[in-house]
């Protein structure tokens, strides 16, 4: 079994020039030789933001940047022929296609319809704070731009359970939808702000069977369309998981394949969350590790005062590794973002180490850590704010070093807070690594690699060491690290 790696393409800021299709179409085969195996694309369909869309506030699941909708063809990123012709790329270079489902809310409805609703508490959403009241909503979606075109359908105030906005009242809040399928909100996992079904826009009622039909024969036009070879599914804390167990078993029995899903369950610290949303979904998707994430962030700000051997703990990737899609950030966690809590930049190529190197979880490389980015937004306090983010130092070295030395079996050396490394013996294809992490001075480990590498020379491949160290006839050996860092240790012949 090849070791899979998979990238984020794409970051918040990401140009909205129509750009990236061409450009991840052209840097396809680099990616592929490089040793990722596997793309994630943003949202490719029309968002209610038009051209600067990210494609989240979605409005036309079936506009891939083909019709005259919120004020242009294209999308953010580009055209439909673009997309097709970009994701063709990607799979002909040898890799595989992820796709963003967003299916949580849609935004930017094209009429309104008199609707009833009740306010609820925006801290607790099971607390009524209203009588029920009728009020005009943009709760229909006809598009007129798209004129029939795959589909019919047109979705009313049936089709939701809620909304934030109403157009003939003053009053701004958060407001329950009262249809046919109940007057409150759909069982989800999360108890955060009494029920956490409402995030945005006009919140998708799952209790409606014309609802999960539409979702159904979009998945499959959608298939038809882009033969795409898993997805990306956003804000799932939000949806209530019956809807995700009969849409992925409609889609993988439809395509007959085995689509890879990752579900985005974003819970820093609260493993049982996602371990309750696993067991809910019955193991169907895997999900981000949120809290390896967050004890990433929490390392890197803590410096040698954090405890490296506990890196892993109330980690997903430690409860269950093989559901575990491992990151360093994401565009929700990048400076000036929602969820902004980026990992210190000295810390970036051990917690790179630390995801692609192992044996267990399918690390996922976001975008500026590969190649940089720089943009401004503003801040907290509403300042313009200009932020460069570099590529990570010896990503590029990390990354193939997975493809190809991060096999067979792991020995483990988690035994000192502040130094700690593990030791992968290789297989028949795949010749073996050491790595060695320090947070505070220079560290050394006396580590086993395995007999078959008696009397060799190994050297750190990023280069922080530049001696050779020879591994003894019983397979042993002292393994370096400079302070503060990582080193990769591999076969110098």
């Amino acid at each position: 079994m090849k070791n899979g790696t998979m990238m984020q393409y794409f970051h918040w800021y990401t140009p909205e020039d129509g750009s990236l299709w061409n450009t991840v179409k052209k840097e396809a085969p680099k990616l592929a030789a490089l040793g990722i195996n596997a793309i994630w694309l943003p949202p490719a369909y029309k968002g209610a933001d038009g051209a600067s869309s990210r494609g989240y506030d979605v409005y036309d699941l079936y506009d891939l940047g083909e019709f005259d909708q919120k004020g242009t063809v294209r999308t953010r990123y580009g055209t439909r022929e673009e997309f097709e012709a970009a994701v063709k790329a990607i799979q002909e270079s040898g890799m595989q296609v992820y796709v963003d489902v967003v299916a949580n809310h849609l935004m930017g409805g094209d009429e309104t319809e008199k609707v009833t609703v009740r306010k609820v508490d925006a801290e607790n959403r099971n607390e009524f704070i209203s009588e029920p009241m009728e009020v005009e909503a943009y709760t229909r979606f006809t598009y007129p731009g798209r004129k029939g075109a795959h589909s019919d359908f047109v979705w009313d105030h049936q089709c939701f359970t809620g909304i934030d906005h109403v157009s003939n009242s003053d009053e701004e809040g958060i407001f329950t939808i009262q249809n046919e399928y109940g007057e409150g909100w759909e069982e989800v996992i999360d108890t955060e702000k009494g029920n956490y079904d409402y995030l945005m826009g006009a919140d998708i009622e799952f209790r409606n069977p014309a609802v999960r039909e539409e979702f159904r024969r979009w998945g499959e036009w959608y298939y038809n369309a882009v033969k795409f070879d898993g997805f990306r599914l956003d804000a799932v804390k939000h949806i209530t998981p019956s809807f995700f167990n009969e849409w992925l078993d409609q889609m993988r029995q439809y395509t007959g394949r085995e689509l890879f899903a990752v579900g985005e369950y974003w819970a820093p610290g609260q493993l049982d969350l996602l371990l309750k949303y696993i067991e809910a979904t019955e193991g169907k998707m895997s999900l981000f590790d949120a809290s390896l994430h967050h004890n990433f962030y929490d390392a890197s700000l803590k410096g040698k005062d954090y405890d490296l051997t506990t890196i892993f703990d109330g980690s997903l990737v430690q409860a269950k590794p093989f559901l575990a899609v491992t990151v360093i950030g994401n565009h929700d966690t990048q400076p000036l973002q929602a969820l902004e809590a980026p990992v210190d930049y000295w810390f970036k190529p051990i917690a790179y180490a630390l995801i692609l190197l192992r044996e267990h979880g399918y690390p996922c490389v976001f975008y500026p850590d590969l190649y940089g980015a720089k943009y401004t937004d503003k801040n907290g306090e509403g300042e313009d704010t200009e932020i460069e983010l570099v590529p990570v130092e010896g990503l590029e070295l990390l990354i193939p070093a997975r493809d190809q030395h991060a096999y067979g079996v792991q020995r483990d050396y988690f035994d000192h807070a502040n130094c700690i490394g593990w030791t992968r013996e290789g297989d028949e294809e795949h010749t073996g690594c050491a790595v060695v992490i320090s947070n505070g001075e220079e560290g050394n480990k006396h580590m086993e690699i395995g007999k078959r590498y008696a009397g060799k020379r190994f050297k750190d491949i990023l280069g922080k060491r530049q001696e050779e160290i020879v591994v003894d006839e019983e397979g042993w050996a002292e393994f370096l690290c400079a302070a503060g860092s990582v080193s990769v240790w591999t076969l110098a012949e």
